[in-house]
């Protein structure tokens, strides 16, 4: 017979053995739980990478989408040589006008273009190079791009063409192009002399970068008397100016407003474009204006 002490023992061992085992069973079952909701985790973490991708994608998707229905606009506006007004292509809305900046991007170039975001209007911003040799002129020229309004040329210095050779005149034109390229990757397509005076080279140099060379019907923001927001709003509105002579209204259809990177053309600018808008011009959208491939 067994001794009583061994008994014990063995019963000892026994027990140790079933809790060692019941302890492994406790470690596998936390262990596959820990297992199983590591896994959830990953496949949560997965789909919401997917669900985000996904989102991704469709934004870039929309994004090429505009981009494509952007360039697919067929001209339905051209520019005439001789006036610089907007003509309709065949049957096209006739009354309208188009808005230009020229000598941006200076001190206000930017909130003038965030006014006419607010209001749906467009307008082409005529570049001079020398507010965009630096990365702050850079940054607001490609803020005003990324907001949709196109880019013109409008020499590198305002320098009167006329009065240079042919030689710094091309660079005038051709280092502006190469600028602006350089910003937003693309080249300019309108091209607007320095007080609107051009030379036979100047010409040619604007047809060789495939510009469409333009000046402009009427504006008032750079003569003294209308420097100045309330008398400048009325004067564009209406079209005269009679405090520079200007009796008769040049306001008509096609008209091609000239304006100014100026605090007083961008304190005016909000109520120019409805006093247009409530004599039922519409302002017209450059992107359909015709231009040399």
């Amino acid at each position: 017979m067994l001794r009583k002490s061994s008994v014990i023992f063995m019963l000892i061992v026994v027990i140790g053995v079933l809790s060692a085992c019941s302890s492994g069973d406790d470690n596998e079952d936390s262990t596959g739980e820990q297992a199983e909701d590591q896994t959830e985790d990953t496949e949560a973490e997965e789909n919401t990478d997917e669900n985000d991708a996904s989102a991704q994608s469709e934004e870039t998707n929309e994004d090429k989408e505009q981009d494509e229905a952007a360039e697919e606009k067929e001209p339905e506006y051209y520019i005439s040589e001789e006036t610089s007004s907007i003509e309709p292509i065949d049957d096209a809305e006739e009354k309208v006008v188009l808005l230009t900046i020229d000598d941006a991007p200076d001190e206000n170039a930017l909130e003038m273009a965030e006014t006419l975001k607010e209001k749906d209007a467009k307008a082409i911003f005529f570049v001079n190079g020398h507010f965009i040799d630096d990365e702050e002129g850079a940054e607001k020229l490609k803020k005003i791009y990324e907001m949709g309004f196109p880019i013109g040329n409008h020499t590198n210095t305002h320098v009167v063409l006329p009065d240079v050779s042919e030689e710094e005149q091309t660079e005038e034109i051709i280092a502006v192009n190469d600028r602006v390229e350089e910003i937003i990757g693309e080249r300019p397509a309108f091209f607007r002399a320095p007080h609107g005076m051009n030379t036979d080279h100047s010409r040619e140099v604007v047809e060789q970068e495939g510009m469409v060379l333009m000046n402009w019907t009427y504006g008032f923001d750079y003569f003294e008397p209308y420097q100045d927001a309330d008398k400048l709003k009325e004067a564009l509105i209406s079209g005269e100016a009679p405090e520079i002579g200007e009796e008769h209204s040049l306001l008509r259809s096609g008209a091609n407003i000239l304006m100014h990177d100026r605090e007083w053309t961008n304190e005016a600018l909000g109520d120019v474009i409805d006093g247009f808008r409530e004599q039922g011009y519409e302002i017209v959208d450059p992107d359909l204006i015709e231009t040399i491939d």
